[in-house]
């Protein structure tokens, strides 16, 4: 099935997306984004994708097109990072709100300032609550898997809600990896032709898409659109069962756990420290602690009932977070998982660990040792001083 190619994960980006046959594309180049529209272009050019290329002065023009191209039925794609998402944001927010269905690639960076083009999550963290569908990679076969499982999840007629792939800047924007590339026919196979048609433009039928909107339609376009998050769930299970049945790689739906079957101790992971995670994992379990890893493979919607019931028999936890929660000194996601627990949290150790934050790297003994707290204060139930991983 498929053939084995060594790509970078901005290439995965494009080559899945491809494999997707989207009808348009439109995108910014920005740093550490620029080479997934740039190969995108290339298969244009050289006949090996059948699509428009808008080149755009701006992302946010970027979005506003893809947007016009999804509300008049089309399958879209674009892609960004950082800066580039805050300039888009605007229109970034419609299309979720007016459930349009798309999948954009987001190589995650630091905002700016101080300036910075490093890696970190910040920027998918600040808009984690504008509406859009949130997963997040490790690897660059995930990267391929996921924009693929997105297009499906995205398009479902009970979710319709734009996709965001997000994978880290830099460690897997650049960094190559094998790639088990699907096969044209496979992905056809898999994943059919778009048939949303709830706001389709169309010259011979007029109608006004997003007038001046009274206060109870807005309310009950908020309130489905919360349904559809929470619908997207279970899509997102039922998606992972058919991807992986055909193609042989299975996600674990919304969140993946390692080693956790007799864990009294586990990291949560986003993203692309999940396998040092796994690795710090396996170094303590040599010293007889029994270590656990759980990856968030989607922040929005957030999985909070599966990640209750994976920590329901620990003792402690800690969530390690490549951003950080203005206000709270803590990170963002840390945060949710304390929500998702509200009630029983004070029966865990917990504690937040802050690292990686402008391209810094959160290495294995960094994991190892906030694993080796989380033993030694296991017995000790609440809530610990924040980790920052300044230096190893």
């Amino acid at each position: 099935m498929g053939n084995v190619r060594v790509l970078t994960g901005n290439y995965s980006a494009a080559e899945a997306a491809a494999l997707c046959r989207p009808d348009l594309i439109a995108a910014y180049p920005i740093t550490p984004q620029s080479s997934v529209v740039e190969h995108l272009a290339e298969l244009i050019h050289n006949g090996e994708l059948d699509a428009s290329l808008v080149q755009v002065e701006s992302e946010h023009s970027a979005m506003s097109v893809v947007q016009g191209a999804a509300a008049a039925g089309g399958r879209v794609f674009t892609a960004t990072s950082a800066q580039g998402l805050a300039l888009m944001y605007e229109p970034y927010f419609r299309m979720s709100t007016l459930r349009l269905p798309m999948v954009m690639a987001l190589a995650t960076r630091e905002m700016t300032s101080p300036e910075t083009v490093w890696s970190g999550q910040q920027d998918a963290m600040s808009v984690r609550d504008a509406g859009w569908i949130q997963m997040f990679c490790d690897s660059n076969q995930e990267i391929v898997d996921m924009v693929i499982q997105g297009y499906m999840i995205a398009e479902h007629p009970e979710v319709l809600l734009p996709v965001n792939v997000c994978y880290d800047g830099f460690y897997s924007s650049h960094l190559t990896e094998g790639v088990n590339l699907p096969a044209q026919e496979e992905v056809n196979q898999f994943l059919p032709p778009p048939s949303f048609d709830h706001a389709v433009l169309d010259p011979d039928a007029p109608f006004a898409l997003d007038p001046l909107t009274p206060g109870p339609i807005l309310m009950k376009y908020r309130k489905t659109h919360l349904e559809a998050m929470e619908k997207a769930l279970q899509v997102i299970e039922e998606v992972d069962g058919k991807f992986g049945a055909l193609f042989g790689r299975y996600y674990g739906g919304a969140l993946s756990e390692y080693r956790t079957e007799d864990a009294d101790v586990v990291i949560i992971t986003v993203g692309g420290m999940t396998g040092t995670g796994m690795d710090a994992v396996d170094q303590v379990r040599e010293e007889g602690i029994r270590a656990g890893l759980i990856k968030l493979r989607f922040t929005r919607p957030f999985p909070a009932d599966k990640l209750k019931e994976a920590l329901k028999d620990r003792k402690a936890f800690a969530v390690i977070d490549r951003s950080v929660c203005f206000g709270w000194s803590q990170g963002p996601m840390y945060m949710e998982t304390k929500a998702a627990l509200v009630g029983a949290d004070s029966k865990y150790c917990h504690f937040s660990a802050i690292g990686g934050l402008g391209g810094t790297d959160i290495s294995l003994g960094m994991l190892a040792g906030t694993i080796r707290k989380l033993n030694t204060w296991k017995n000790e139930p609440g809530e610990k001083e924040t980790e920052w991983y300044m230096a190893d």
